[in-house]
């Protein structure tokens, strides 16, 4: 596995660019999408790690900076971000939902519109399975995003899996949509048409 804080490739053109997040305090991945009609690539996935920092509010001062800056240099139209999960320890989930409020408001500076999932509909989006482990969602991910070596810190794909949980949900008819006809639907929903 490459000892690499990111890896990134060259995308083909792209109708959206979507940017994941997998808030931490130790360590926050991220991973960066294009998507072009129903098929996603691979722009870039990393992380920030936040180890050397002992301030708690200086951890949080560097995920805004870091995210920001990579708003500014990738150009993402929306923003897919992993919720903290309930656990018993209070304040661990408080320090977590710190890290995705300082990522949530670089995003909202830059005017992005934000979507949240829960971990356990990210890992089912993924791999079909709410309680799949790190690894799991991580080799799914390589195979649908022909990802040659996977990252030695699996919190940048746990970040690249926000981004395509929200692929994968706004790529998909409305729930509870009726059509009248295969004229409709195409209506209704043109990005969905190959020609």
């Amino acid at each position: 596995m490459p000892n690499l804080s990111k890896i990134q490739k060259t995308p083909p053109p792209a109708e959206r660019v979507i940017m994941g997040i997998d808030p931490g305090t130790t360590v926050t991945g991220y991973g960066i999408i294009s998507v072009s009609g129903s098929t996603a690539s691979l722009v870039v996935l990393g992380v920030i790690e936040l180890y050397k920092y002992d301030d708690h509010y200086r951890k949080l001062q560097r995920i805004f900076e870091r995210v920001t800056q990579l708003i500014e240099e990738y150009k993402p139209g929306e923003l897919a971000i992993e919720a903290p999960f309930y656990g018993k320890n209070v304040q661990s989930m408080l320090k977590l939902g710190r890290a995705q409020g300082a990522a949530m408001a670089a995003a909202l500076a830059q005017h992005l519109p934000i979507a949240e999932y829960a971990p356990r509909k990210i890992k089912l989006a993924i791999t079909g399975q709410g309680a799949a482990s790190k690894e799991q969602v991580a080799k799914i991910l390589q195979n649908l995003l022909k990802i040659k070596e996977l990252p030695k810190d699996l919190d940048a794909t746990d970040g690249l899996a926000a981004a395509m949980c929200h692929f994968f949900q706004s790529n998909r008819p409305a729930a509870g949509a009726s059509y009248k006809s295969w004229k409709d639907f195409i209506g209704k929903n043109p990005g969905r048409v190959k020609r």
